[in-house]
């Protein structure tokens, strides 16, 4: 990188920097441009050797780590953990839940390696996981026991970790370390954002809309007053002669109600990204990002890399307390609360996640309400915000004792079920819903109903409270039966769960997805999914291996889902199942 590029001039007698871009930051001192035009070149040749850069939109690494890698694959020793949930989107890729471990088949590109769990095969992001040799040791620490080794410098990996302190003793005083030291950098990169960025745009009225910067930068204000009170509550807790006998589990029990402002940042990234997109195709943005990086003395990092940083962090919570619940003697003072924190902060993390697969969600159900036929009544979004089950059930009707064959789909707080057209089985017909806020399920044994007069098998009832309304529902199977059970069991604990922790979808977010679907194509084949956000992170986040631990750089908030049904070939990919 040529250094006039981001030449930076400090004017004389002042503490004002000022640098030399089309898109100039406004500062507090005088500004000096002579000379300039001899100095950095036209202004497209500035963008384009700015775009071209290949270390400014991507992470450092590949290279030797990559050969030892694909090296060990070849050998059959190396197996991957994983981190974080992932979502199959495509029949290629393959789907798991966090810790699940993955034998890596190929790793020969950087950003997309195959993988195998159990009998499935397929295509996951290379980020989502954390190598490991022989299924034990970390591949970072594996690939630094290897440099070490060829240097013929530093101590083994067998070597006793400290003078004066058991090895257990040690280990813990270096999470806490760890713990403290990644605390104090994370303030640091807030504390860039708001006064770096947040406030020299808000200068820059002719670039940027109130509503645009709320947009990028959501409430991240918000978690940076958060986490400076956070951070002091942890330093009055922290032992610098011994940070082995830090009790510092408290401060997250005491903090975890305060964490859940993550949840209106996390909800919003998707959106930060797409508009930073927008505005990094132009170039004056480019220049004036730059600025102000480099007017802050911020590290060597894009804003979405900043931008990512909070939703890094939150999740990055749980497996820091895991490590040191790992390295805590259960006699030690801290044991139980750190073990109370390890939990809090996973059902914070869950929380997050949770709402984030909810608000994902409406736009399937949105799609999904307007590919059936003849629609009567509310939206499912006026009640709903996710589907809990669905199956084919025989619908017993009165007085005939006539069974019906429908296609039932349980949401929160509604069951509705459809007909399917006899020579077109992907077309479903609306005929009615329940209010399930209205309902008692009733397990049905074998045999005639005095209800209906009938003879029944693997049925249950859906009753309201004073009997004036009685449904009979059969499956075809035992298992089929208690698997519903099960469902309308979920959807109660749900309703009570949603009502607990206060969560509800806003008109406009309904509005907004009612409209998408609505600019679908009405008839044919639904359109798949995109995943413009999804991809835009690997493109931007993931052009080489990290050289670390990766990060998580997409809350992955649903479940890995299981291959569909015949039925569900065309619509399928819009309808959110929980199985």
């Amino acid at each position: 990188r040529k250094s006039h590029v981001y030449a930076v001039h400090k004017i004389s007698n002042t503490d004002s920097f000022v640098l030399y871009f089309p898109a100039l930051v406004i500062t507090d001192g005088p500004q000096d441009k002579s000379g300039l035009a001899d100095e950095v070149g036209s202004e497209d040749d500035l963008y384009n050797e700015f775009r071209s850069s290949s270390n400014r939109f991507g992470h450092p690494g590949g290279g030797g780590e990559q050969l030892a890698i694909n090296e060990l694959i070849s050998d059959g020793s190396v197996c991957a953990e994983a981190l974080w949930d992932h979502v199959t989107m495509d029949d290629q890729e393959l789907g798991f839940k966090a810790g699940d471990v993955i034998e890596v088949v190929d790793a020969t590109n950087k950003e997309w390696w195959w993988g195998r769990v159990l009998d499935s095969e397929g295509w996951f992001p290379a980020s989502f996981v954390r190598l490991r040799v022989n299924q034990d040791e970390p591949m970072e620490e594996y690939l630094a026991h290897l440099d070490g080794a060829s240097e013929g410098g530093g101590a083994s990996m067998g070597d006793p970790l400290g003078p004066g302190l058991p090895c257990k003793e040690q280990m813990r005083a270096n999470v806490i370390n760890e713990i403290m030291s990644t605390e104090r950098d994370y303030i640091k990169h807030l504390k860039d954002i708001c006064e770096g960025y947040i406030k020299q745009c808000r200068k820059r009225t002719d670039m940027f809309t109130e509503e645009q910067l709320r947009t990028i930068f959501g409430n991240i204000d918000e978690l940076y007053r958060f986490q400076k009170k956070f951070l002091k509550a942890l330093e009055k807790k922290f032992n610098k002669d011994h940070p082995h006998l830090s009790e510092i589990g408290s401060c997250f029990l005491e903090h975890q109600t305060n964490f859940q402002i993550y949840s209106e940042y996390c909800n919003n990234h998707p959106n930060a990204c797409v508009q930073l997109s927008k505005l990094m195709k132009i170039k004056k943005y480019v220049f004036f990002f730059e600025a102000c990086r480099l007017l802050q003395k911020m590290i060597d990092i894009s804003l979405d890399g900043f931008l990512l940083t909070p939703v890094q962090k939150i999740c990055k919570y749980p497996l820091q307390l895991a490590e040191l619940l790992k390295y805590t003697n259960p006699q030690h003072r801290d044991y139980k609360d750190v073990e109370a924190a390890l939990n809090a902060m996973k059902n914070v993390a869950r929380l997050i996640n949770e709402r984030k697969r909810r608000l994902e969600n409406i736009d399937k159900i949105a799609q999904w309400q307007s590919s059936i036929e003849d629609w009567e009544g509310e939206d499912i979004l006026s009640r709903s915000s996710d589907l809990i089950f669905s199956g084919d059930l025989t619908k017993i009707s009165q007085p005939q004792g006539k069974g019906q064959q429908r296609m039932f789909f349980l949401f929160d707080h509604q069951l509705v079920f459809c007909k399917k057209d006899l020579l077109r089985r992907d077309i479903l017909y609306y005929k009615g819903r329940l209010d399930m806020d209205q309902m008692q399920v009733v397990d049905v044994e074998d045999g005639k109903d005095k209800d209906f007069n009938v003879s029944v098998k693997n049925a249950l009832k859906l009753c309201s409270p004073v009997g004036e309304e009685v449904h009979l529902l059969c499956a075809k199977k035992p298992e089929q039966k208690q698997r519903w059970l099960r469902a309308f069991a979920d959807e109660r604990e749900q309703v009570q769960h949603d009502l607990e922790t206060g969560f509800t979808i806003t008109e406009v977010q309904k509005k907004q997805a009612m409209l998408n679907a609505s600019k679908s194509h009405p008839t044919g084949k639904p359109k798949a999914v995109t995943r413009p956000y999804y991809d835009f992170l690997l493109r931007q986040k993931h052009p080489t291996l990290p050289t670390s631990l990766p990060q998580q750089q997409v809350i992955m908030l649903a479940e890995p889902k299981r291959k569909t049904s015949n039925f569900w070939h065309n619509i399928g990919r819009l309808t959110p199942f929980k199985k």
